[in-house]
């Protein structure tokens, strides 16, 4: 029997993705890259993991999906950048995609949470999130890639979030600073960057506006 009258439990609607950002769905993004300039340095590894909310409406990451990146014609490689993340340019179980086909790779499965939450676009969550997008955006400029579904410059950059929540800027040391795991030896990858960054970004949010970044 469902109870009416003025002493009834008040029906409290659940949130939606689809409102709590005004229409945006949070993608977090990481990329490795063969150095710093998005104009002439290339992409070698993307990973986008859309996140989602639990039963109690707390932000929570989804599912992860990720590509190795054959490196763009006429685009540069720094040595030093390799050293850095480890990549094997020319490793025969690397099994990268060319530039369009990897980006429609991490894409497709954006889109299909955009569509299923209900929400206008995608908005790039990223640690230092202008360095992943401005990479993103060249990338779909050198591919002529047509179904782009992430904002074309606005971001949530956890740098910012973890520095008011923790005061820390480095990944590695926000992370920790939240309570949460950090591996030295699996950092540099694009897949693992982001796991820990939407778990980051999902505690920072979670935690807001009660103001206790710490629970």
């Amino acid at each position: 029997m469902i109870e009416t009258g003025p002493l009834a439990p008040a029906l409290v609607a659940q949130p939606t993705l689809a409102t709590r950002f005004r229409g945006y769905l949070p993608v977090v993004v990481d990329v490795e890259t063969g150095g710093f300039d998005w104009n002439k340095h290339a992409l070698l590894e993307i990973a986008v993991q859309p996140l989602e909310l639990d039963g109690d409406g707390r932000l929570v990451p989804g599912a992860v999906a990720s590509a190795h990146v054959v490196p763009a014609p006429g685009t540069l490689i720094d040595p030093k950048s390799l050293e850095v993340t480890g990549i094997d340019i020319d490793h025969p179980f690397r099994d990268a995609k060319p530039e369009r086909q990897a980006l429609e790779q991490v894409f497709a499965p954006v889109r299909d949470a955009v569509k299923r939450h209900g929400c206008q676009r995608a908005i790039l969550v990223g640690h230092n999130a202008h360095f992943d997008l401005n990479f993103l955006n060249a990338a779909v400029a050198r591919s002529g890639h047509k179904r782009n579904p992430f904002h074309p410059f606005s971001v949530f950059d956890t740098v910012t979030l973890a520095g008011v929540a923790y005061g820390q800027t480095v990944l590695a040391r926000a992370v920790q600073a939240a309570g949460l795991q950090w591996n030295a030896q699996e950092a540099h990858s694009a897949v693992y960057d982001t796991e820990r960054t939407a778990e980051l970004f999902c505690k920072i949010v979670n935690a807001w506006p009660a103001g206790a970044a710490r629970g």
